[in-house]
């Protein structure tokens, strides 16, 4: 039971990505039926925040401690860096650039997470042991391939005139505005930079809030209203018409709900969770999942092109994250007082169960 339950956070951050897919193409359909991607935000911020609320205040009432200012003032900055700014900031780069060249930007948050992470104490990295030398060539063999994944293209692996001639439609687009693409190109590099950092922070910053207030749903609940205000905010200074507020159709609805429900919600749970079990780096490390997860997708459902080097970059980050995960595994091995921390947390989490139970039972007729 004790080795099933090292791989819970794994199969966590695994279930994340493959959500984190799901809503990328969501919202590749809505903005591309017309509805502003901060409204998207926004909506999605308020219905996780719904949501996560009745759940935070029931299941966690128990073993809540005192939320301070301090505390709030953290959720608020993890808030700007997790929910409103950086989604904004990533979402206006890939505007000015591509979709294609943003993935090298995300799939680089592993390695600055563990670079920001190691002057913190957050993280270790003892280059003597198996352990850190794991740790170390599977985040450089991690963003070796996110790198490939984004600059080598590589022949396509399915043959479809259809897709054949739309990307040949695309590339003769490209080629008609690359000099108002080549002018915006850099501040778009700069502003999804500015958003790499943010979101690599953000796995930091929630670190910290998970030991000062280990309440993952009521936390969570906090940002994501906190995050609804920034986006809304944001909006409205950026687009005052509130036409763009209506929700047309169940497409957009169902979104809505799905991406507020579960990813700004459940999923933000989850990871919280996970950097409370396994640090950031661990959490960060599936960053390139998403984009494998999202392919995974797009060519059986929207009938999108696979190339040899999307095949590739793929495999090298499986073997990458394999090698990672296998550092912090034997990481953990050596470290007993950080098992006794955990079995401590689960015999606590039995106590809470219990005395639930006998609450209930006491208020039963």
């Amino acid at each position: 039971m004790k080795s099933c339950a090292r791989w819970y956070p794994v199969l966590a951050m695994i279930a994340v990505d493959l959500a984190f897919a799901v809503v990328n193409i969501l919202l590749k359909k809505v903005v591309d039926d017309g509805m502003n991607h901060l409204v998207f935000i926004t909506y999605r911020q308020a219905v996780s925040t719904i949501f996560l609320a009745p759940i935070g205040f029931i299941w966690e009432r128990y073993t809540r401690p005192k939320l301070t200012l301090s505390i709030l003032c953290n959720i608020f900055l993890s808030a700007i860096v997790g929910a409103s700014l950086t989604q904004y900031l990533f979402l206006l780069g890939i505007q000015y650039t591509s979709a294609t060249f943003s993935c090298a930007f995300v799939n680089m948050v592993p390695v600055i997470t563990f670079m920001m992470a190691l002057p913190f104490g957050l993280e270790t990295l003892n280059i003597r042991a198996s352990s850190g030398k794991a740790k170390m060539l599977g985040t450089v063999v991690c963003i070796g391939g996110a790198i490939l994944l984004t600059v080598y293209k590589g022949m396509p692996l399915f043959s479809n005139s259809h897709l054949q001639a739309e990307a040949q439609s695309m590339d003769q687009a490209i080629l008609l505005s690359s000099t108002k693409r080549t002018e915006r190109w850099t501040l778009g590099s700069m502003l999804m930079l500015v958003g790499t950092l943010l979101w690599s922070s953000w796995f930091l910053i929630q670190a910290n809030i998970g030991r000062r207030y280990p309440c993952q749903y009521s936390s969570t609940a906090i940002m994501s209203f906190f995050g609804a205000i920034q986006s809304a905010v944001l909006t409205l200074c950026i687009n005052k018409n509130l036409s763009i507020w209506v929700l047309r159709g169940k497409t957009e609805l169902l979104s809505v709900l799905y991406s507020g429900m579960v990813v700004s919600g459940l999923c933000y749970v989850a990871m919280s969770w996970c950097v409370k079990k396994r640090g950031p780096v661990f959490t960060a490390a599936f960053s390139p999942f998403v984009q494998i997860m999202a392919a995974m997708f797009d060519v059986p459902i929207l009938h999108e092109q696979l190339h040899l080097g999307s095949l590739l970059g793929s495999i090298i980050v499986i073997a990458g994250l394999y090698m990672l995960l296998w550092g912090k595994n034997k990481e953990m091995q050596n470290c007993p007082t950080k098992v006794a921390q955990e079995t401590e947390e689960m015999k606590e989490q039995e106590q809470q169960f219990q005395v639930i139970a006998i609450t209930c039972d006491s208020r039963g007729p």
